[in-house]
């Protein structure tokens, strides 16, 4: 019987859809049309190719309210946040649309001959793989730069989030892309390794955990093949004694609890200089009691539940033993009596190294607090971590805040006096096990093209 793949309301646990699931013998004929695609894509002029994006963003717009619904389905995501996920896959769009040209204009180099200049020629077919926490934003951002600078793509999405994947698919057809510029793979992760292996594929990129990133990035260097990876993170937030308390306690709450902490970049160690850490702590723990868990169709609705069971039981035990280790709840940590994937907003306090919540990535509603002695020693925490994504410094000191941000903590991107946000305009992305590479930006569009020298003697 041909396998099938079902995609979950996390809310009540009922079937939302099936697809069916893909064999290889199914996906050559998509990735040849993609490679044949390409030859004509590649020879359009950048203005050309911005007029489909600019068509898409409108799209999008349109349709925010019906791909928010479709989001809360599959995965719980609350239709507000939903439908300020897809006004940003508008923006990407746009950005790329009107600074393509720019990012990929010729470079002159000043040489001793009549001529040196590099220019920027795209690969071929990409291939993505994508996670269901963002299941319109992390596909469109990264297909908004890698088409636009002519290559086309191949996508993988999380299984329990096909049915984005499909409306996704069809967004590009709406829009008026020809077609095979940006396919659909309904499969799973079995035939990723075949599929990296086509000849056709020119690189991979991935967003998702560190596991599945070793396994892509083997697979990628095992063919030779470009890859860039996107991957998990223990974000620590420094909140420093001259910190706005009010500001830092607002901005930890907004970045943890976004998506319901289902964020590669949300704030993950609250890392507390003690002389406030006991303010602070109560604070944030009364902002964390206001997220109450509701429906994710509710408009009203800001926490809903997690994307998955089992992500919410494996959420559960990280708790539990970091409760054993010495950890102390201070709110929530207990699984609801109904059907779904729920999971209050939790707080642990006493948290040092060693520790599940401490050494491990939360992927939750779930705040942990680290106490530091001085601001030597919060650097230090921050940085004691395999990961290292993202990060922010809470200080009224903003010169030092800068210096601290740049210089001192180990992330790809820091934020004095905020949380850090993927913009289109800044390049995103991890250093250590949170991945390589860069999404978004000039720099993010450099990432699948050939940087490409030429000289005339």
């Amino acid at each position: 019987m041909k396998r099938r793949i079902k995609t979950i309301n996390p809310a009540n646990e009922t079937v939302e859809n099936e697809f069916p699931d893909w064999d290889m013998d199914e996906l050559l004929p998509i990735i040849d049309s993609a490679d044949h695609a390409f030859l004509k894509w590649q020879r359009l002029e950048f203005n050309e190719r911005a007029v489909f994006f600019t068509k898409m963003a409108q799209i999008l717009r349109d349709r925010a309210a019906e791909y928010a619904q479709l989001m809360a389905r599959e995965m719980g995501k609350p239709v507000s946040q939903g439908e300020v996920e897809i006004e940003k896959c508008a923006w990407v769009c746009e950005h790329y649309a009107e600074q393509t040209a720019a990012y990929l204009a010729d470079r002159n180099i000043k040489t001793e001959n009549s001529e040196s200049f590099v220019t920027f020629k795209p690969l071929g077919v990409i291939y993505m793989i994508m996670p269901w926490n963002f299941p319109f934003w992390q596909v469109i951002r990264g297909a908004a730069p890698t088409i636009m600078a002519g290559n086309t793509i191949v996508l993988k999405h999380a299984s329990n989030v096909f049915g984005c994947a499909v409306a996704i698919e069809q967004l590009f057809s709406d829009a008026g892309f020809p077609d095979h510029i940006f396919s659909t793979l309904q499969t799973g992760s079995r035939t990723s390794p075949d599929i990296i292996a086509h000849p056709k594929i020119r690189a991979v990129t991935l967003t998702g955990s560190e596991r599945a990133g070793q396994q892509v990035a083997a697979e990628a260097g095992r063919n030779l093949k470009k890859s860039v990876l996107e991957l998990g993170g223990s974000d620590p937030y420094i909140i420093l004694e001259d910190a706005d308390i009010e500001l830092a306690v607002a901005s930890c709450g907004a970045s943890r609890m976004l998506n319901g902490g289902q964020v590669c970049i949300a704030a993950k160690r609250f890392i507390v200089v003690e002389s406030i850490q006991e303010e602070f702590e109560n604070k944030i723990i009364e902002l964390m009691k206001s997220y109450v868990m509701g429906d994710p169709l509710d408009v009203i609705t800001n926490f809903g539940p997690m994307a998955k069971v089992k992500l919410r039981d494996e959420l559960h035990q990280q708790v539990l033993k970091s409760v054993e280790q010495g950890a102390v709840l201070k709110l929530g940590g207990e699984i609801p009596d109904k059907p779904g994937a729920w999971y209050p907003s939790t707080v642990l306090t006493g948290v040092k190294k060693g520790m599940a919540a401490f050494n491990e990535e939360l992927f939750g509603p779930v705040a942990t607090i680290i106490t530091a002695k001085d601001e030597t020693e919060a650097i230090a925490i921050a940085n004691d971590s395999e990961f290292g994504l993202g990060g922010a410094v809470f200080t009224r000191d903003v010169k030092k805040g800068r210096r601290l941000a740049r210089d001192m903590i180990d992330t790809g991107t820091c934020v004095v006096n905020g949380f850090v946000k993927s913009d289109p305009r800044l390049p995103f992305g991890g250093i250590k096990k949170s991945g390589y590479g860069r999404e978004i930006g000039e720099f993010g569009i450099h990432e699948f093209v050939n940087i490409k020298t030429v000289v005339v003697s």
